[in-house]
């Protein structure tokens, strides 16, 4: 079996604002921040990074941003999903000449297609831009659910590597690395779950509590996929409560909070996304404090 395109821990990198306008050197403070913690990759501009109130200037800036900080250390997935086909394409083929190494393609949301609708989404991305892509599995957020079958059609194309599942369902996971191959990049993007995942088969995932924690994060990724599983679970127990944290609130606004606290950006976050709650706000720095964050 060869080793996966992608695995470890790779951000989804929040994106800092200063007064209404992307805080450029926030974001290359926070890229050098990953890097330095030891995560395996970067994902900019994905849900976390508040890709839906970017426009399209902001959205291409910040992947070319990431793709000039990283300078080659780390390989970068870019997030260049649309509800519309055409602009997903066009947003791939940015990042591709960018210099992106992938592209993170979310199901199309709103519009709810059908799972023929799904693959040919998938096939024309394919079709159009030379980038391995990787299918992103968010039904909590889209309003629609790629199945195993559908993956498991798309995985026989040539630029569709793999997926960032965010669903939960671990049983899934086993059944889809069985019917996709082995070559197919399983991504968690539920950090509480990334252990079971982990367990059933996957590679690693798009974490939202890397953003907070990037050297923690990252050990216990080295450690679970090196087969140390006490140590692994040592630092699920450390992070869970973060994990469930940053997710009392609308997302990005408690990771937003969490950085601010450490004085790597603003607290700034894009409507229709509200600041954190004062609730939430206690339970993010009480769990900052048990990952040994702060």
């Amino acid at each position: 079996m060869s080793e996966p395109l992608f695995r470890g821990v790779l951000p989804a990198l929040v994106t800092p604002f200063r007064d209404g306008a992307v805080d450029e050197d926030a974001f290359v403070r926070l890229v050098e921040r990953q890097i330095a913690g030891g995560v395996h990759g970067l994902v900019p501009v994905g849900t976390t990074g508040e890709s839906a109130t970017l426009s399209h200037d902001e959205h291409n800036r910040v992947i070319d941003l990431c793709i000039k900080t990283a300078a080659g250390r780390l390989p970068v997935v870019a997030g260049t999903g649309s509800n519309s086909t055409d602009e997903a394409i066009e947003l791939t083929r940015h990042a591709k000449a960018a210099g992106a190494d992938a592209a993170l393609i979310v199901t199309p949301y709103y519009n709810r297609p059908s799972q023929e609708g799904m693959y040919a989404h998938y096939a024309a991305i394919n079709e159009a831009v030379q980038i391995p892509v990787l299918v992103y599995n968010v039904p909590g957020r889209t309003g629609v659910d790629i199945s195993n079958d559908t993956l498991a059609r798309l995985a026989k194309l040539p630029n569709i590597v793999g997926i960032k599942d965010a669903t939960g369902d671990l049983a899934r996971a086993s059944q889809q690395r069985l019917m996709c191959g082995e070559d197919w990049v399983m991504l968690s993007g539920d950090d509480p779950t990334a252990l079971g995942y982990l367990a059933h088969g996957g590679h690693g995932c798009i974490s939202v509590t890397a953003n907070v924690a990037p050297e923690q994060v990252s050990a216990f990724f080295n450690d679970a996929l090196t087969g140390q599983w006490q140590g692994a679970l040592y630092g699920q127990d450390r992070l869970i409560r973060l994990h469930k944290a940053l997710f009392t609130d609308a997302s990005p606004s408690p990771t937003k909070f969490a950085l601010a606290h450490l004085g790597l950006c603003a607290e700034e976050a894009r409507l229709p996304i509200a600041p954190a709650s004062e609730a939430s706000r206690a339970e993010v720095l009480a769990a900052m404090r048990d990952a040994g964050v702060i």
